[in-house]
């Protein structure tokens, strides 16, 4: 399977959003990673449902959700109609999970769940493996970009690997904080397929295409 790559949106030029989503339409084979934030699960905001619609409706790529917020259920209902290929939220939301899997499955292709740095993998209970199209290891605290890698997420990544292996699920790996061209490879090695990458991506004068190719060989 070959390695995708996620734009992180959070750290792209939000005055100029339309331009960034025409560069990142000329590279094949991405996933644009939206990050959506209450203020209550992580101590931040970021941007609401018009905002997600217009991203995803531009773009030609496929629109990938990580909520980071306290009601998932809200928003798996009120994006059900804006082509949003994945959505993900957290096992250590307080829901009834294996009824939300169900349900977003009926509006969306792929389903994932996450875990935040401190949790680990065994919180996430076979039959919840056993269905999700994803599974996210945030290797930063949600809630900013810019931080750094931990590199303990590298330990949950071979975890992963081997459960999946182990058991025949079909689940992808996605690795999301600290993304760069210095850890890539390590993480890929570790059994990461989908990398979620913010500031490397977004800043500097490298093009996008060029950043995303290192990443991915």
């Amino acid at each position: 399977m070959a390695v995708v790559i996620s734009p992180s949106m959070l750290a792209c030029d939000f005055l100029n959003l339309e331009d960034e989503i025409e560069k990142l339409n000329k590279i094949k084979g991405i996933w644009l990673h939206l990050d959506v934030m209450d203020g209550h699960f992580v101590p931040n905001l970021t941007f609401g449902h018009e905002i997600i619609h217009s991203i995803s409706q531009k773009s030609s790529n496929p629109s990938d959700v990580h909520l980071m917020v306290n009601n998932p259920e809200f928003y798996i209902d009120s994006l059900k109609e804006m082509g949003i290929h994945n959505i993900t939220w957290h096992i250590e939301n307080n829901c009834n999970h294996l009824d939300l899997i169900q349900k977003a499955k009926e509006n969306f292709k792929s389903v994932g769940i996450s875990i935040k740095p401190a949790t680990p993998v065994s919180n996430i209970p076979d039959e919840i493996l056993s269905q999700v199209n994803l599974v996210l290891v945030m290797s930063v605290e949600p809630g900013f970009g810019g931080q750094s890698f931990m590199s303990s997420a590298l330990g949950k990544l071979e975890e992963l690997r081997k459960i999946k292996k182990e058991k025949n699920y079909k689940f992808i790996i996605q690795i999301d904080g600290g993304i760069s061209d210095k850890n890539a490879k390590d993480v890929i090695k570790h059994g990461a397929e989908n990398l979620v990458a913010g500031s490397y991506i977004f800043k500097g004068s490298e093009a996008y295409a060029k950043k995303v190719e290192k990443l991915s060989s």
